[in-house]
């Protein structure tokens, strides 16, 4: 009987090893992530001055250069750039559109600073358009990045000259959110499973995660998969995730939303479960004039998951803003 229940042990411990084994997923250096993720028009160039000298931008401009009020776009958590490349292909031609990976995310990497409060990306955004010469400027976001656009809004308000906001963070954090939402406000948990998630990463997470997010979760491919698996690999990335989670503060700034005075286009899927479409409407009504536009049957990435559909509103929205 012990000799059984030894083998059986043995039996365990192995299939745990080769479980171990195939969620292993090392880090991988940016130049090793390039050729796949950055070909042109992507490219990238190193901040300066005292606050941000020598931080890697990973990002695209593209369109004509005499547009005076280029779009800026900024993605979610956990995505990057490309999140916008169908918008991107859909504008270039007639507006000047650039597109970038914040701190911690993509192929920017992450911050030398350590630092992933709302107010360091927005100082951060600033510091790359300083870089590009941009002084006017259209902000567009999604999830994280929208926030980080209606910031920029409060703080930079002689440079923002218009929102389009997709599926927008910033509000409290309503009842019933997954209970991945909440880590951040967890003690002691991020840590652990940032290092944890530093070496294992199973490919399946995330290919789960995207199919949650996605409204129609059978129009996630593998491609789409790969990106996302692929670049959260990229070194340092999965340690500023649980830094930047550590030091967010939901809702710090959702009183000032009535201070934005630029006009503002509020974009949201109706199958979000990550922020549900009420936020959409509660967060259209605290900005004043704002438009709001529902896309019934997707998710809480409606520009990628349907980018014919979702950037013709904008499209309208940029024309009569040059």
């Amino acid at each position: 009987m012990a000799e059984r229940l030894l083998k059986l042990a043995g039996l365990a411990l192995m299939l745990m090893a080769l479980s171990v084994s195939l969620m292993r997923a090392p880090e991988r250096p940016v130049h090793s992530l390039v050729a796949r993720w950055a070909p042109p028009p992507s490219d990238f160039m190193e901040l300066e001055g005292p606050v941000w000298q020598g931080q890697l931008v990973h990002l695209r401009d593209t369109g004509p250069r005499e547009d005076r009020l280029p779009l800026v776009l900024l993605h979610g958590t956990g995505s990057s750039l490309h999140t916008w490349e169908g918008w991107t292909a859909a504008l270039e031609r007639e507006r000047r559109v650039i597109s970038l990976d914040l701190p911690g995310f993509g192929l920017t990497g992450p911050s030398l600073r350590d630092d992933y409060s709302a107010d360091a990306d927005v100082d951060f955004v600033l510091a790359v358009l300083d870089r590009l010469g941009v002084r006017r400027f259209v902000a567009a976001g999604n999830s994280l990045g929208g926030e980080v656009a209606w910031r920029l809004a409060l703080q930079a308000p002689e440079r923002v000259r218009g929102l389009v906001l997709v599926d927008a963070a910033g509000l409290p954090l309503p009842e019933g959110l997954p209970w991945f939402t909440r880590l951040g406000h967890l003690p002691g948990v991020l840590p652990a499973v940032g290092q944890l998630t530093e070496w294992l990463l199973p490919r399946a997470l995330v290919e789960q995660a995207l199919q949650r997010l996605w409204g129609d979760p059978h129009a996630v491919g593998s491609a789409l998969v790969d990106r996302h698996f692929e670049l959260l690999l990229r070194e340092g990335n999965r340690r500023a995730l649980a830094h930047r989670l550590q030091q967010w503060r939901p809702g710090s700034a959702a009183a000032r939303l009535g201070e934005i005075g630029v006009p503002t286009l509020v974009l949201w899927g109706g199958r979000d479960p990550l922020i549900p479409i009420e936020q959409g409407r509660q967060l259209a009504a605290a900005i004043p004039g704002s438009e709001f536009v529902a896309f019934p049957a997707l998710g809480h990435l409606p520009q990628e998951e349907a980018p014919a559909l979702t950037v013709a509103p904008v499209r309208r929205f940029l024309a009569e803003r040059r």
